[in-house]
Parts: C-alpha cells; sequence; structure tokens
C-alpha cells in the first residue's frame, strides 16, 4: 500500500492505496494519519473511479497545435523575455493554485518575484483564505493558525460561522460529531443565514442576516466586556487596542442581525461561561467585502477572554483547498513573500540573498480580480495559469474568458484538457495530476504530509516544477533552478523558512533542511514549527503571547459593521449565496469522472425559500433564469426550507462543459474586500424569473454528443454511457428532430421511435446490432425518473426483444442508488423503504441499508427523513 494525501479540502486526509491492476485504485483512510485517522469522505473514497486518461492534456499544444515540449517551453520563455523588455516586468503575470504541491509553489514563486522581478503571482486561495490571512496578521503579526484539529473534540462550546462543515469538510464533522456523541455536555452554535445540514448536531443555529457577523461578534465582545469575562492579565500583558475595539463595538446594533433576543442571550451566556470555547469560521466570514474585520472581530472575543493557544480553545480557519496553506507558506499570494516574509526592506533583502538575486520587488503584486481585470485592460499582457479553472471560478466569469481572449500570451499548465481555462489559453502544457504527482501538502492546522505517485506520468505530461525550471533555464536562470527532484526544493524550502530567523517568524521547518531523499521519500506527518537545533515546541500558538508584531503583542481591532457593496434594489431584490455540494468539489474536472458522486446533485440548481418561489410562479423542478447586473444563469429549481425569505443559494460547481448556462459565477458580483482583495462570493444581488420551457428531455449516450442550441442542459456521468438532462423553449417537435439529429450523429445506426409512460409520445432510440447506443425521452413535463429507468438498458450488452419492449415504452422504475450516500450507492428509496419497515434511529437505518455507516457526510440527510415519517408513522 501507498500512503499518500487526498487532493481535495484543506483537512488533509491521510490515504492508502492499493492498485487494482486495471489503471484504478482501492482507497481508504489512513489510520495513523493525524488529520483523520482512517476516516474518508465520499469524495476521497471515490478517487480510484476518477484516474481515467479521459479528457486528460497529454501533449504541448500552442494555438491548438500539438508541439514538441521544446517548442511550447520556447514559446512561453521567448513571450515573457520579450514582454518584460518591452513594458517591464509588472506586465506578466501568473495565476497559480491550493491545487499545486509545494514544491510546484515554491518554484513558481521564485521564478517570479525572484528573478522576473515582479509581485504579479496570485492563486486561487485569494477566493478561499485571504481575508483570513489579513485577519491573522493585523491581530497577531503573522499569518498563524493557533490551534489544531483536536481542539474541536477537546472543547465544550465549538461556534461553527460561516461552515457548512457536514458537506465541506466532512472528515472534521465526523471527528465532532463523535466528540458530541462521546461528551452530550458540548454544545455546538451555528451562525449561517442558512439552515444547512451541519446544523443537524448543533444545540443552537443564529441565521443571521447575511452580511451582518461583525454586529453579531461586536456585540459579543461588548456583552463579555459588561459581564466581566475579560482576561485581565493576558490582555494587559500580550495586547494592545481593547478600549478603540469596545468602543467600535459598542456602536453596532446587533438589531440587524435579526436574531430573536433569546438566541442571542443564550449564545452570549454560552460564551461568556464556557472557557474551552473554539470558534471555526469558513468561506461564509471570507468570502465578504467585509471578510476581514469579520475575522477580526470574532479573533477580539478570544483575545479579550485570553482563549487562545490553549486545548479546547481559540478562532480556527479552516481552508477550502488542499494546499491553500502550502501556498501561504511559500508566498504565492500577491502581497506575500517566501516563507511567512512580507515586502518590508529587510524581508525583502533576505529573500535576494536567499536566492542569490537582485530582482525581488518591493511592493505587493495585483491580486486575483484585479489581476484579470487588468489583464482585459492590456495592462498585463502574459499570464501563465497553473492547476486552476478562473474562467469558471472568479467572479464576472465571462469578463475573465473575454481578458484572456485579448491576452497577447496566455499559458495553462493544466491535467485536463477538457476545462473552460483550457479552451481559453494558447498554450497548452500538460501537467501530473494526483496520483502522478510527488511532493508535499500542508493542511488547515499546519500539518505538512507527503502525497506520493502510484501511477506514471500519461504521454507526455511533467510535474509543474519541472515545467517551470525549464521555463527559468531559458530564460538564463538555470544554475538557480537545478533541481534533480521534489526532495531538492523541499530542502531549499526549509533551510530559507529558517534562513535568518531566529524565532521572529512563525513558519520554521528547519529541521528538516536537511534530509536525504530517502528520508524524504519516508517523511511521516508533522504540525510546524520544526526549528532546526531547538527543543520540541509546542504545536499550538500565543498560550503566554509571544504574537509576532515587533512588540510581542497581539491587536484588537475595531471593526465597525457595513453592509455588503452592492445591496438589494427593485431589480434584484434577493442576495445569491454561492458555495458546494456535498459530493463535488470546486470545478468538477476531477469529480464529475464519478459515477457514485453524480447521484446526490446532479444538477446545477438555485435553491428558493418556498414564499420567494411562490411570488415568481416557480415550482420544483422548473428552469429558472438567474440575472444580476453582472450575467445570467439558468438553473433548476430546488424548493428549500433551509433558506430565510429573500435569499437564494446555487453551488458554484458547474461549468460550461458540464452545463454552459449553469455557470453561476457568470452572475455574480466582483465586488472584494478592500484588504484581502477577497471577493464577495456570498452576496450578490439578483433577481429570478420563470423560464417557459415548452419541453424536458433525457439522453443516455455512448458517445459524447454536440448538443444544439438549447435553453438548459446538464451533463452527468452515467454506467457506460453520457447522461444529458435538457429543457428547451423552442416547439418540442422542433427540439426533437434536432436532438435526434444530434444523437445519431454521435451515436450511429437506425433510430426507433417509442411510446413514453401513458402512451406519450416522446421516446427515440438507436439501437445497433442490438445493442442500444443512445436514447432520448422528451416530453412537456419534467420526467425526473427517466435517467434511472433507461440507464439499466445501456448497461446491456445486447437487447433481448422484452427488454426492446420495454425500453421503448419508457422502461420500468429503476433504483439509481447514490443519491443519499455515495460511499456505499444507496439511494433515497432504499432509505424510505427501510424506514417504512421499523427502522427508525439512524443506527437501524444503518444496519439495513449501510447508509450513513462509513464517511457520514448523509447522516443529516438520514435524519430528516427519520424526522419526516415519524409524523406519518403517529398518524
Amino acid at each position: 500500500m501507498i500512503g499518500t494525501t487526498c487532493p481535495y479540502c484543506g483537512v488533509g486526509c491521510g490515504l492508502k492505496i492499493t492498485l487494482d491492476g486495471k489503471g484504478g485504485a482501492d482507497v481508504v483512510g489512513d489510520p495513523d494519519h493525524p488529520a483523520n485517522l482512517g476516516r474518508i469522505c465520499s469524495k476521497g473514497a471515490a478517487l480510484g473511479e476518477t484516474l481515467s486518461l479521459e479528457d486528460r492534456l497529454l501533449y504541448p499544444e500552442v494555438d491548438g497545435r500539438r508541439v514538441s515540449w521544446d517548442t511550447a517551453l520556447d514559446t512561453v520563455a521567448d513571450g515573457f523575455r520579450e514582454i518584460v523588455t518591452r513594458h517591464g516586468p509588472d506586465a506578466v503575470a501568473f495565476y497559480v493554485s491550493g491545487q499545486l504541491l509545494t514544491e510546484d509553489y515554491y518554484a513558481a514563486n521564485k521564478l517570479i518575484k525572484g528573478f522576473l522581478g515582479t509581485a504579479n503571482i496570485d492563486t486561487n486561495s485569494r477566493l478561499c483564505m485571504a481575508s483570513s490571512v489579513a485577519g491573522h496578521k493585523r491581530a497577531f503579526g503573522s499569518d498563524t493558525v493557533p490551534g489544531l484539529y483536536e481542539d474541536f473534540e477537546q472543547a465544550d462550546l465549538v461556534v461553527l460561522v460561516g461552515s457548512n462543515l457536514a458537506w465541506c469538510h466532512p472528515v472534521l464533522f465526523q471527528r465532532l460529531e463523535t466528540a458530541k456523541r462521546a461528551r452530550p455536555t458540548m454544545r455546538i452554535v451555528v451562525i449561517d443565514p442558512r439552515r444547512t445540514e451541519t446544523c443537524d448536531i448543533a444545540d443552537l443555529h443564529l441565521g443571521l442576516r447575511p452580511g451582518s457577523d461583525v454586529a453579531l461578534f461586536n456585540a459579543l465582545l461588548a456583552e463579555l466586556q459588561r459581564r466581566g469575562a475579560t482576561a485581565k492579565r493576558f490582555v494587559d500583558k500580550h495586547t494592545v487596542g481593547m478600549d478603540d475595539a469596545l468602543i467600535a463595538a459598542r456602536a453596532s446594533d446587533v438589531g440587524q442581525c435579526d436574531l430573536p433576543k433569546a438566541d442571542l442571550g443564550t449564545f452570549f451566556d454560552w460564551f461568556a461561561k464556557t472557557e474551552k470555547t473554539v470558534t471555526l469560521y469558513s468561506q461564509g466570514v471570507n468570502q465578504s467585502s467585509a471578510g476581514v474585520d469579520k475575522v477580526n472581530a470574532l479573533i477580539n472575543c478570544h483575545l479579550l477572554t485570553g482563549r487562545i493557544g490553549r486545548p479546547g480553545m481559540g478562532p480556527f480557519s479552516i481552508t477550502g483547498q488542499p494546499n491553500a496553506m502550502g501556498g501561504r507558506e511559500v508566498g504565492a499570494l500577491s502581497n506575500t513573500l517566501a516563507a511567512h516574509m512580507d515586502f518590508a526592506l529587510e524581508d525583502v533583502g533576505r529573500v535576494g540573498r536567499f536566492w542569490n538575486t537582485n530582482r525581488v520587488p518591493r511592493k505587493a503584486g495585483l491580486k486575483a480580480v484585479e489581476l484579470f481585470e487588468a489583464v482585459r485592460a492590456g495592462r498585463v499582457k502574459a499570464v501563465w495559469i497553473m492547476a486552476t479553472n478562473p474562467v469558471a471560478s472568479l467572479p464576472n466569469a465571462d469578463a475573465v474568458r473575454a481578458a484572456l481572449a485579448a491576452c497577447e500570451l496566455s499559458v495553462v499548465s493544466e491535467a485536463m484538457r477538457a476545462s473552460d481555462t483550457v479552451d481559453a489559453c494558447r498554450v497548452r502544457l500538460p501537467a501530473l495530476a494526483w496520483a502522478e504527482k510527488n511532493g508535499t501538502v500542508t493542511n488547515s492546522e499546519r500539518c505538512i504530509s507527503r502525497q506520493r505517485p502510484f501511477l506514471p506520468p500519461p504521454g507526455e505530461a511533467r510535474q509543474d516544477w519541472w515545467i517551470i525550471a525549464e521555463v527559468a533555464r531559458r530564460l538564463g536562470h538555470g544554475e538557480e533552478f537545478a533541481w534533480k527532484g521534489a526532495a531538492d526544493i523541499f530542502r531549499e524550502h526549509a533551510r530559507l523558512s529558517a534562513f535568518e530567523n531566529d524565532g521572529q517568524r512563525d513558519f520554521d521547518i528547519g529541521a528538516y533542511a536537511d534530509i536525504d531523499d530517502r528520508a524524504y521519500e519516508s517523511l511521516r506527518p508533522f504540525v510546524w514549527p520544526a526549528r532546526k537545533d531547538a527543543p520540541a515546541a509546542s504545536t499550538r500558538f500565543f498560550a503566554d503571547g509571544g504574537f509576532f508584531h515587533s512588540d510581542g503583542r497581539a491587536r484588537f481591532i475595531a471593526t465597525g459593521a457595513r453592509e455588503p457593496v452592492h445591496a438589494p434594489s427593485g431589480d434584484w431584490p434577493l442576495r445569491l449565496n454561492t458555495g458546494r455540494v456535498r459530493d463535488q468539489w470546486h470545478t468538477m474536472t476531477r469529480t464529475a469522472k464519478s459515477l457514485r458522486l453524480a447521484g446526490h446533485r446532479p444538477e446545477p440548481t438555485i435553491e428558493l425559500n418556498a414564499i420567494d418561489a411562490a411570488q415568481r410562479g416557480l415550482q420544483d423542478g422548473d428552469i429558472a433564469e438567474v440575472t444580476s447586473k453582472w450575467g445570467r444563469a439558468a438553473l433548476r429549481v430546488h424548493l428549500s426550507s433551509a433558506l430565510r425569505q429573500g435569499e437564494a443559494f446555487a453551488p458554484m460547481h458547474w461549468t460550461a462543459q458540464l452545463s454552459r448556462a449553469g455557470r453561476i459565477n457568470a452572475a455574480v458580483n466582483p465586488a472584494v474586500d478592500p484588504i484581502s482583495g477577497q471577493p464577495e462570493l456570498k452576496h450578490t444581488p439578483v433577481e429570478v424569473r420563470h423560464l417557459a420551457v415548452q419541453w424536458h428531455g433525457t439522453i443516455l449516450a455512448r458517445r459524447p454528443i454536440m448538443l444544439p442550441e438549447v435553453t438548459y442542459w446538464a451533463r452527468v456521468r452515467g454506467a457506460g454511457c453520457h447522461a444529458y438532462l435538457l429543457a428547451g423553449e423552442q416547439p418540442l417537435a422542433v427540439a426533437r428532430r434536432a436532438l435526434s439529429a444530434a444523437m445519431r450523429t454521435a451515436n450511429p445506426g437506425p433510430l426507433i421511435e417509442g411510446g413514453g409512460l401513458g402512451g406519450e409520445e416522446g421516446l427515440g432510440a438507436v439501437i445497433s446490432d442490438g445493442r442500444l447506443e443512445a436514447v432520448m425521452r422528451i416530453g412537456k413535463a419534467h420526467d425526473e425518473s427517466a435517467r434511472d429507468r433507461l440507464a439499466p438498458f445501456m448497461a446491456l450488452a445486447q437487447l433481448d426483444s422484452e427488454q426492446r419492449r420495454v425500453l421503448l415504452h419508457g422502461g420500468e422504475a429503476a433504483d439509481r442508488g447514490g443519491e443519499i450516500c455515495a460511499c456505499l450507492g444507496v439511494s433515497c428509496a432504499s432509505v424510505q423503504t427501510a424506514i417504512a419497515n421499523g427502522a427508525m434511529t439512524l443506527d437501524a437505518v444503518g444496519a439495513v441499508t449501510r447508509a450513513g455507516t462509513s464517511c457520514g457526510s448523509c447522516r443529516p440527510e438520514i435524519r430528516a427523513l427519520l424526522r419526516a415519517a415519524r409524523p406519518r408513522q403517529a398518524a
């Protein structure tokens, strides 16, 4: 078995890999890894299904032509050299990713900041945790996460702010749920406008008005001081600025949170009386035009009470990407240098001495949103994108696509060929994917783990650090990038962390600066700091002060509550919130390959409160247009009791590859936090209107279809086929003819017309030599179960006469499986049947169906089914 690390969220779970000999692998949790202790989530469990070379970028391309590596690398190096010569170093930029390994990240940052001479490198982590970085630095003097995962389990009160932990970080949710089960006196508070699945284990849900977090934590700060909860010795000895913070806090109006007074009182009481308190926060805090102030408002409460750096207490930022923390360590944000250094003259000089260069810039570069605005304006003339998909993931996404189209030199290093960003770039460099890469990653608790390759490089794909070093060599810097492997880069990274440090910087892994290749290969997970020739230090920070401001003290930050940049209006009355769903991740270039992960949420949706939907004549399953000042999307309507009236939610995963009209980021506003530059992805004023579609359809086909222009479509992974869920505004007969032609173009054979349910026309099947090549069901009504009924026929090598008859009459009821429990392929219908037969507890349902017995992400949904069944049984 090969030990490696999961490529998804920032939890950083250890995995054990067993190859199956057929190009795939069995993936299980590593019981010895400190992050997950053997646990695994649905996405991690399905990794073995995502390893195919389908849709991979395997060879370099320039302007759509396959070329040699030499030609591609010369094109990149010559292009960057010429643009720097003509326009200066600030005319070029890199946009990199939390999916890069630390060694890749280090190489990219060293090339652009050390030798191209510009700080125009930013990372998609800007969308994830930049506000937390800025808040940490304002409060602590450094970007330091003070605590550890085990603090969640040791706390007596856990406050989850803007975090749907159950879906976005399921393994930590499992650890927290297990701890609460073992200690029922533990209290959990969820602060989130939506009633998410995480609320299933909460003792209190504060469904505050979006954007009012600062007002809430200011009120908490003032109440803590009023109640005498101030840790006076800690505050006097280790902090400054409390009085100003309290003045700002008392000026805030907690009424803008729109919360019941009784719930506020309960929260204030629990926080004031509970010493062991952890406040865990995520994107609901960070992705805001006031994200930095939100971070500091909640940190202020921990500084006032001295609850920081000790077991079971402290503020904790949970990151969204597998190596966002590694990017922070190497300085891949445009406003930082390497090894947690900044652009102070002494830091610029120090990094220059270590890298043996005099070209280190003295000022910060462009942050993500402004970087692509500069590309569109022509100020940045060359951009190199690595392992990320900004055409899909950035706000105002259509503007990003337009910027790349106008860019003089657009380069992308990417493992996947099927990507909105790859389509938009001139030079395409094939990079390694997760199963092939070698290096390290750092998780949210500062734990550095090895990522080890277990599959050979496919085609001509190469690891990112090698690509970067080859470009550096062509630019005349070969000696400074003469690494022979990832271990060389790791050692250099470790040496820089300790260089002229002497405890003045938090990030120090100097103890690993001289490890040999064998020790690197067998490296066990470790939490930094790990200082050379120093006794083992505590892995928590700040219990006894020791902050990284020049005076050693933390800063209270006076935070005034302010509204989001763009307020709802008569034209745009709804507040749109975007985020993740349980079984998908980012832009689905990996998760969309898994059949079992396609069951839970197969289409892009707009979730609405039932009252808002009724006012717009919308019903569950309708197709709606979501519009804003910036763009539009067409999405399937999903009614939800989790939302407050006046609010909407849409998942951000769908790209033009999977649903051309389902790209919600085309409608998301580009406002950013003025300090962190992090976009306000949680608050865009929109309107939602009913689209008068004339028909709905489902197509299953063995080979991909080039669809005609239709209002709405979503492509979903099927067993041995591609599934398309469609709807359109043209007449049904016109759509049937166009779709039949497209289906047969890619899947040749005779088209046989059949009847649907109730004798309604609208089914056509392409059957060649007795095998079903493609099938289409189309009609005026939305037939949600058509995919499930027709899918079994695509798995058959030959259709006998009875199977053919059943198919042409619309198929039989079938249980798709997986839409509630992806890990074990358990359907909602199976769970409902078990409940109807008397399984009235979570454990009983698990015993009958196995649902909820693996990663646990589906347990909140199973509990919801149990709650819904109890009134019916009582009746």
